[in-house]
């Protein structure tokens, strides 16, 4: 089958949605298909990716469900979309976000050939894109012959405003790439506790709980640590003064990391903790937590309890609840039989995510899609 994945964000930049097509695309590709990824790109010559083609090479930076998306607002977009549709004949185009300015919508304007759309995003307020667009985007909807979402959460967001069936295909893990074969960072082991935080510091990652929560829990067990791992996107000050402030010993910020090195900090860490607030459509880092055997405290929002059970994989407090955070944490770090108990369990719960058999459930839906048109 020839397959085009297409993403409206700047793939020069980390994020969920392009790691889930990257992990279709070189899956797809493993199995003998042609696939041609299509992106904007503000660095367009530092990709070696030969499934690869830039559209669009300027980008900037819009507010989307609590983060911030770099997209490419080019109106030259639509003359290098059909340009490209007349040099190439594909099966079947895939568009992640497909309502993203600007490059999905042109393939909805110009490809007449079978679509399939997946919608990522989450936002308990609702989408302020999709309320003031309905009606602009209404006369495309009947061209998507085939809709996802990643999840209950994310299906509640679209389906608000744009009803229809829609078949639920979560993002899937590199169940290999975390597992146990994975080696700790040396310096991370050394007989400590080691707290996990791992997420661009982002005010909805809920951060400056988990420092609370550490506070308390510092007093009583000295030889704890807390790792945050990721990017600024704006709360690295406020957090970083936090701890200053209060004096908190053995905090660590190491900033944006390689992605190599992501998997050996699970490795380094006993309990991996997600304090966000919301604006999550699955937890994408709790599977990863799971896939490293880890057992997490997290957030009692939508989209992560989908993934996590509580009291299996670990722990489901309530969002904005520092001592909540702290008593969670504190009964883990207090109970090693516990910690490996749902450790094991999250394991077997990160392999009913592996990417191969996700990839197996996209495909399939394409020939149901493609046998019913």
């Amino acid at each position: 089958m020839k397959i085009a994945l297409v993403s409206p964000y700047d793939w020069a930049v980390p994020g969920g949605v392009n790691n889930h097509i990257h992990h279709l695309a070189t899956r797809f590709i493993a199995q003998g298909h042609q696939v041609t990824v299509i992106a904007p790109s503000s660095r367009p010559g530092s990709h070696r990716l030969p499934y690869l083609r830039v559209v669009g090479k300027y980008t900037v930076g819009l507010p989307a469900s609590g983060s911030v998306a770099r997209i490419c607002l080019s109106f030259v977009l639509a003359g290098q979309v059909r340009r490209l549709l007349a040099q190439e004949k594909w099966d079947l185009v895939h568009l992640h976000e497909p309502f993203m300015p600007f490059l999905p919508l042109q393939f909805l304007r110009f490809y007449d050939g079978p679509i399939v759309a997946t919608f990522h995003a989450a936002r308990e307020g609702g989408s302020r894109l999709y309320a003031y667009a309905r009606n602009l985007l209404s006369p495309y909807w009947p061209r998507i012959w085939g809709r996802i979402a990643v999840s209950r959460t994310a299906l509640r967001l679209i389906g608000k405003y744009f009803a229809g069936r829609y078949r639920i295909i979560p993002n899937g893990v590199d169940v290999e790439r975390f597992g146990p074969g994975v080696l700790p960072l040396p310096g991370l082991d050394d007989g400590k506790a080691n707290l996990l935080f791992l997420g661009r510091l982002e005010r909805r990652k809920g951060l400056p709980y988990l420092l609370q929560a550490y506070s308390i829990l510092k007093k009583e067990l000295p030889q704890l640590r807390l790792i945050v791992v990721g990017g600024d996107g704006g709360m690295m000050g406020p957090c970083q003064r936090f701890v200053e402030r209060t004096g908190l010993k053995d905090v660590i910020f190491t900033g944006r990391v390689p992605d190599e090195e992501v998997p050996r900090y699970y490795r380094s860490a006993h309990i991996f903790c997600a304090p966000n607030t919301g604006a999550e459509s699955q937890g994408i880092v709790l599977l990863e937590a799971m896939a490293s055997g880890l057992p997490i405290v997290a957030s009692r929002i939508p989209g992560f309890a989908e993934v996590l059970q509580d009291g299996r994989q670990g722990f489901l407090v309530p969002p904005g609840d520092a001592h909540a955070l702290a008593q969670a944490l504190y009964r883990l770090l207090s109970d090693p039989p516990l910690r490996e108990s749902m450790g094991q369990e999250g394991l077997r719960t990160a392999s009913c995510y592996a990417w191969d058999h996700i990839v197996q459930r996209v495909l399939a839906y394409y020939r149901q899609v493609m046998q019913v048109r």
